[in-house]
């Protein structure tokens, strides 16, 4: 994460693996910089993709708030047609999941291939 005057921006890496976008946030997902992450992401739903693989090896936390920017993400791709699955969850991001209940309404995998796997089920 940078320090972009008082707001925490997310960091997001991204890449391709066929036609499925893989979104690798690092840090903190929080109420400090879950607007620019949902901005990020919803800017690349927008702007086409509809199979994303969100590999959360890297998080280290996610408030309601970052929670609130998986939710929306799920339902706008669920609106056009496209798929989302979650992999490599660290402990504590997984319990954050598992304790608001959002382990039964998301696609979650161990590993990256297997997310990629699922989102590209036809």
């Amino acid at each position: 994460m940078s320090d972009a005057g008082n707001q925490v921006q997310a960091t997001i890496g991204s890449e391709w693996v066929d036609d499925v976008l893989v979104l690798k946030p690092s840090g903190r997902v929080d109420s400090n910089n879950a607007g620019s992450a949902e901005a990020m992401i919803l800017g690349q739903v927008d702007g086409g993709a509809q199979r994303i693989v969100l590999d959360m090896a890297e998080l280290d936390y996610v408030s309601s708030a970052g929670l609130r920017v998986l939710l929306v993400t799920a339902k706008r791709l669920r609106q056009t047609g496209g798929r989302m699955a979650l992999c490599q969850l660290r402990p504590n991001v997984h319990e954050v999941l598992e304790v608001s209940g959002f382990l039964a309404i998301l696609t979650v995998c161990d590993g990256r291939e297997a997310a990629i796997g699922e989102v590209t089920k036809t």
